[in-house]
């Protein structure tokens, strides 16, 4: 991997990005919210029933508490899993994901820590001799092995999960008509049929329909995964914030579809209503975002991002912490190595 996107990777890590969103929960939980008290019973009663229908326990992942938690009373963690299925395999076992992301919330502290997981980050997955790239878990064992992957790398229960499909770009910005965004570069990507350069998109800020949007969100060719991951979070952000609009209020039925039919979660109609009042009707909500430091790393000919041991601590200890409800002062070198990112989230419509 060249110096630069090496150089890339570290700048992006230590960048402020104010008024962030917590795009991945966001999507569903937004249009969740909105559909409680927007048209009235009629909405409600459908996204209570997308909900159920989305609904999936774990079956089978190690609990480490030792009570039950409500995120109305308790501290409480969730992880965000982005997969980029067809649509033959609807969620099922065999594909990577493309994005991890774990969210903590405080209740006292009113406060949220995130970290994102790189894809390819080196670690042990349960069960197997050898260690691999994290994004192998969902492959081999689905939701709840990587569910309890993240688990023992961070050391911290994984109380709740929600798992969109990228398809799910399609469908919801259908849904609102698209979204504007900018292109940085001429693109020729395959369509959700793996149809190969069915789609070409000029550069410059223009509006996407699904499709479009869904070959911006894969492409890579000319760049790398990073830039891949700051598309899909403009994207995501696009998304909310036209979903959110006053003008696609009378969208939102077919908005509710396009997210219940491409998401997975054992949060409950009641869970995510709480997490709705959590993040959206607090505006002074402290967000903060931890960075896992590492390097670049080859194994057997093969890429991988070696994780920082020191940061990984550092990490662990920050989302312990701000778990169990205690405080813990930042020491001078995370502040200074870029660990932690503090912004206030706002989710306003236009």
């Amino acid at each position: 991997m060249s110096q630069e996107i090496r150089t890339i990777r570290k700048q992006n890590k230590r960048k402020k990005r104010k008024k962030r969103i917590l795009t991945w929960i966001l999507v569903p939980l937004v249009v969740i919210a909105l559909s409680t008290v927007a048209y009235g019973s009629f909405l409600y009663k459908k996204a209570e029933s997308v909900v159920n229908n989305s609904y999936k326990p774990l079956e089978s992942v190690t609990q480490k508490r030792e009570e039950k938690v409500d995120p109305i009373m308790d501290n409480v963690s969730l992880l965000l899993i982005g997969v980029d299925d067809s649509e033959t395999r609807k969620f099922g076992t065999g594909t990577r994901s493309d994005a991890l992301m774990v969210v903590t919330f405080n209740k006292d502290q009113n406060s949220v820590k995130l970290v994102s997981i790189p894809r390819d980050s080196y670690v042990k997955i349960p069960g197997k001799k050898n260690k691999t790239r994290i994004n192998a878990a969902h492959a081999i064992g689905g939701t709840e092995l990587a569910v309890e992957t993240v688990q023992e790398m961070l050391e911290i229960p994984i109380d709740y999960y929600v798992k969109m499909n990228f398809n799910a770009f399609i469908d919801v910005v259908d849904a609102i008509d698209g979204i504007k965004v900018e292109v940085p570069y001429l693109i020729t990507e395959q369509d959700s049929k793996d149809q190969a350069d069915a789609i070409t998109l000029q550069p410059g800020l223009q509006t996407l329909n699904g499709e479009e949007t869904l070959a911006l969100a894969r492409t890579r060719h000319q760049d790398s995964d990073i830039y891949r991951g700051l598309r899909q979070q403009e994207i995501l952000k696009a998304i909310i914030k036209k979903g959110t609009s006053i003008n696609s209020l009378p969208k939102l039925s077919g908005i509710i579809n396009a997210v219940g039919s491409n998401m997975e979660t054992n949060l409950t109609f009641n869970n995510m209503k709480s997490f709705i009042n959590y993040v959206i009707n607090d505006k002074s909500l402290n967000f903060e975002t931890l960075a896992l430091e590492g390097s670049d790393s080859t194994i057997n000919e093969a890429y991988y991002y070696q994780l920082d041991p020191q940061s990984l601590a550092d990490v662990q200890t920050q989302l312990q912490t701000h778990l169990s409800g205690t405080t813990s002062d930042l020491t001078a070198s995370e502040t200074e190595s870029g660990l932690v990112n503090t912004d206030s989230i706002e989710t306003g419509t236009e």
